[in-house]
């Protein structure tokens, strides 16, 4: 979930004010967010003032050119972008597509509207619809995609910062991603958490999903409050690392793949102008997005990607399906034999494991049945 992997933050979460139970004790995230805010500000107006200059680094505005860069030695610091192109190859849906998007498929759910299956408030009243749709989403169910074994292989060759992702479905840590290696600004379902902010307690991913596919609504042992997966609900506020961590890594990027994302989702889109002015964009997605804006590149604010234009310097839009993008950089750097491997060992491992989970619990359900169906045992005599 993001666009199905990928949960939004609601485009106008400015408009919002969480309720006081969903805010920290401490003030850290505000002012991380109010720091990450100045420096963006200052990039912008020195942007417009002409302050600052701008140096191509690629030879060539193709995929070519950015996997000449990466071979180059040069790139050392690559951060990933990702939203939910990267696992609708896994059979989890998008957001927003008009006829397969998990938006246009909502019906069932007799909702006010389709977005409130993830608003805080409409979740606290009315958990049920969304515990429903866990269900079909639930993690476990769906492999890594080509695309997320790509950024594995990024990780393992040193040249991977940080994946900064707005999916939930867990792909990227099935993977072998690991936490260090990951921003989930959406949240995820990895760990689970009582909604009261008088309890707070925290429940592991194996525990939701006990509930989840035993029909239970989940309720904290403790205060019987529900109990909710850490994914980021309108009404909600962004992990406090989100704020942190980009105003650490995204100065010292060298290259930011931006990949199966529509970019209309705020703070997570302006990402991409948090970079240097240097650093190389590449976009693998099936239609070009986060460009300039018109209107705010008149006044000299055009921070958004520019691929068109006489004045494109550092933006490439690859327009495919993110797995084949990826399939076609790493053909490019030498690596595609290697990828595919990797992708073919990984998922028969996860089909082993899976394989071996349901024969334990088909052999319990045997056990347990052969159990209830036998006769008492006869008392002995004294």
């Amino acid at each position: 979930m993001s666009d199905s992997s990928e949960l939004p933050k609601s485009e106008k979460e400015e408009e919002v004010t969480p309720e006081p139970e969903e805010q920290s004790d401490d003030s850290s995230e505000d002012e991380a967010a109010g720091d990450a805010d100045m420096d963006f500000m200052r990039n912008l107006f020195s942007s417009a003032l002409g302050l600052s200059s701008a140096e191509k680094v690629l030879d060539e505005l193709t995929l070519d050119g950015v996997a000449r860069y990466i071979n180059s030695g040069k790139c050392k610091n690559i951060i990933c972008m990702v939203g939910a192109g990267i696992s609708t190859s896994a059979g989890i849906p998008d957001f927003r597509s008009p006829e397969t998007g998990l938006y246009a498929n909502l019906q069932k759910y007799n909702l006010p509207y389709p977005e409130a299956i993830f608003q805080i408030d409409y979740f606290k009243k009315h958990p049920e619809p969304f515990f429903a749709l866990a269900r079909e989403l639930y993690p476990g169910q769906f492999k890594p995609t080509i695309c997320h074994y790509f950024m594995k292989m990024l990780k393992d060759k040193g040249i991977l910062r940080r994946c900064y992702t707005q999916n939930i479905d867990t792909l990227e840590r099935v993977a072998g991603l690991e936490g260090d290696d990951l921003i989930e600004a959406h949240g995820t379902f990895y760990m689970s958490h009582c909604v009261s902010f008088c309890c707070r307690k925290e429940y592991s991913l194996e525990w939701m999903k006990e509930k989840i596919f035993s029909d239970d609504i989940p309720k904290c042992d403790k205060c019987s409050s529900l109990v909710k997966p850490d994914i980021v609900f309108f009404g909600e506020n962004l992990p406090a690392r989100f704020f942190t961590s980009m105003k650490m890594d995204f100065p010292r990027c060298d290259l930011l793949i931006v990949m199966g994302t529509s970019l209309q989702v705020q703070p997570f889109a302006s990402l991409v102008s948090r970079v240097s002015k240097n650093c190389p964009r590449l976009l693998i997605n099936m239609e070009k997005s986060g460009q300039v804006n018109p209107m705010m590149s008149l006044f000299g604010f055009g921070e958004g990607m520019d691929f068109d234009s006489d004045k494109a310097y550092r933006d490439v839009a690859h327009i495919s399906t993110c797995d084949d993008g990826c399939l076609a950089l790493a053909d490019l750097l030498g690596w595609k034999a290697e990828l595919e491997e990797l992708v073919k060992k990984e998922h028969a491992k996860i089909d082993s494991q899976d394989a071996k989970e349901k024969a334990s619990e088909n052999k319990g359900a045997t056990a347990k049945a052969s159990s209830a169906s036998a006769p008492p045992e006869p008392k002995a005599e004294e």
